[in-house]
């Protein structure tokens, strides 16, 4: 398969939280993380397209075919930028790979209401996942690097799946969980009924699963300089604000769209910058 040309960093990324969190790394570990977040932006455009079933599937497939030759010593044209990072970095294979199965998981059936041991999977693989490629290139030693990965890349994807309720559920997803939701008395979660439902029942536990595997995160990057760790300290600041945001909103419908502006990034960027 030839993979359409990666954009430039700044074009992909213009604009978020991610981009303002990775511009201020040194450059070796900059470019690394804006490949790494093109291949993710890719497979994640796969996912969320319009084609069929069939067809992105069969596009997913072909990037895990690419994947192989890259590991292969084979890479594609497209992908020779990539393949660099992959050899300074010491990434793995099957970190990629998990991306690419957590993508699948949302084009094989359309999700709603996982169980808990469902959802966590998916989490591992579309955040956690990315954060175990990402701390190799922070630097981070093997055993707290994979640790931060876990609880961040968890602590980051709750709070997109609580931020996103009415999102999801406007494309017939819903990310969560059936326990959660039965204990808040919806046993048949119809995405297009959830607009009008209040929800901080059913989002209370994610709520603390999230504020948890924050506070464990933050514990880990503590351990180092603060160099080493600047651009997660940015993202978990960043969605941290956001999930308290929408605690203060709480999930009764209506809910507003939360947001942290760009200048509450951007003062987070300067601090880190700062200290």
């Amino acid at each position: 398969m030839e993979i359409q040309a990666v954009e430039t960093s700044q074009r992909v990324a213009a604009s978020s939280t991610f981009y303002a969190a990775m511009r201020i790394l040194p450059r070796a570990q900059r470019d690394g993380m804006f490949e790494i977040y093109a291949f993710c932006r890719q497979v994640d455009d796969i996912a969320d397209g319009e084609g069929s079933s069939a067809s992105r599937l069969a596009d997913l497939a072909r990037w895990r075919d690419d994947i192989e030759a890259l590991y292969a010593g084979k890479p594609p044209a497209a992908l020779t930028s990539l393949a660099c990072v992959v050899a300074e970095f010491s990434l793995e294979k099957a970190d990629f790979l998990a991306v690419i199965d957590g993508m699948e998981m949302d084009v094989h059936t359309t999700i709603v209401a996982p169980d808990l041991p469902t959802l966590d999977l998916y989490c591992d693989r579309v955040a956690s996942a990315v954060g175990r490629l990402s701390v190799k290139i922070f630097g981070l030693p093997e055993a707290d690097g994979r640790e931060l990965a876990h609880h961040l890349g968890r602590a980051l994807q709750l709070t997109n799946i609580l931020r996103d309720i009415d999102e999801d559920a406007a494309i017939g997803r819903v990310y969560l969980p059936r326990e959660t939701l039965a204990h808040a008395g919806i046993t048949a979660p119809q995405p297009a009924a959830l607009a009008g439902t209040s929800l901080d029942a059913a989002c209370a536990p994610l709520v603390a699963q999230a504020r948890e595997h924050f506070a464990v995160a933050r514990t880990i990057m503590a351990r180092y300089p603060r160099r080493m760790v600047i651009a997660p300290r940015i993202m978990a600041q960043a969605y941290g604000a956001i999930l308290e945001k929408l605690i203060a909103r709480g999930f009764a419908a209506p809910r507003e769209r939360v947001r942290v502006s760009r200048l509450r990034v951007g003062a987070l960027l300067l601090r880190q910058m700062l200290f």
